[in-house]
């Protein structure tokens, strides 16, 4: 996540206004969040549901000078607007901490700690999807059926145990170890093509699957499926044992 990436926090006395089919305004002491992917938060003192909303907005403006804090966004497919306009303590305001606060803040994606990152040194996390540093742009996407065991590669960042034919350990950085090579490894040429003479060969396209190696001559190729290579198909294909139980390489055949 680049450091770029702000946040504008609010506490303080506003006046907020949404502009949608309807023109409601409310005043009162707030917190206000304005995230970076243009969602705009207004709470109060009354839980965790917001009192003013606007999700996704296209287009939030930001002004904190001496007039005081002004957020605008505005929703161009629905035409919604939701304005908040912050305003000064008075000087002899007696409540307690009633000066309001604001400003712009870092913020990053947030997961499961995943170790530190060899960039920076800043902290790795898991966020479910990729392995990512809050403190610089180090990303690594990895697939959706992988899970982090909690090893660490030479090169410092997490290795991932995935299952394409055989459960393979490897890093989640692609310029470092290659899924794609160890999926080779084990399946390349290791299966004959079902419609010609030639061998089921690994390629990627949207995608890891084998494929006849005459293509496009022949048009024969099935996704490699997430799972571990267990045995033969009463078709003659490859069955694979995967999270639902068994199936054959071809996901159209029934005669497992």
């Amino acid at each position: 996540m680049p450091q770029t990436a702000t946040a504008t926090l609010y506490a303080g006395d506003a006046t907020v206004v949404e502009d949608a089919t309807d023109r409601r305004e409310y005043r009162g002491r707030v917190v206000v969040l304005a995230k970076p992917d243009g969602t705009v938060l207004v709470h109060d003192d009354s839980g965790y549901q917001p009192v003013a909303w606007l999700t996704r907005a296209d287009a939030v403006t930001v002004t904190d000078d001496d007039d005081g804090l002004r957020v605008t966004a505005h929703d161009e497919r629905a035409d919604d607007w939701l304005r908040v306009t912050g305003h000064d303590a008075r000087e002899n305001d007696p409540t307690p901490g009633a000066r309001a606060l604001s400003g712009q803040y870092p913020v990053s994606v947030a997961g499961e700690p995943a170790g530190d990152c060899p960039d920076c040194d800043g902290a790795l996390v898991d966020t479910g999807g990729a392995v990512a540093c809050v403190h610089c742009d180090q990303r690594h996407g990895y697939p959706d059926d992988a899970t982090l065991h909690g090893a660490t590669c030479s090169c410092g960042l997490p290795r991932m145990r995935v299952e394409r034919g055989a459960a393979i350990d490897c890093c989640v950085d692609r310029d470092c170890e290659r899924l794609d090579d160890h999926v080779r490894d084990h399946l390349d040429r290791a299966f004959d093509c079902p419609a010609c003479d030639g061998d089921l060969v690994v390629q990627r396209e949207r995608g890891l699957f084998l494929a006849c190696e005459h293509r496009p001559d022949c048009d024969t190729a099935f996704y490699v499926p997430s799972g571990v290579h267990d045995g033969t198909c009463d078709c003659g294909l490859p069955a694979f044992a995967v999270a639902s139980g068994r199936r054959c390489l071809d996901a159209t055949c029934d005669a497992t």
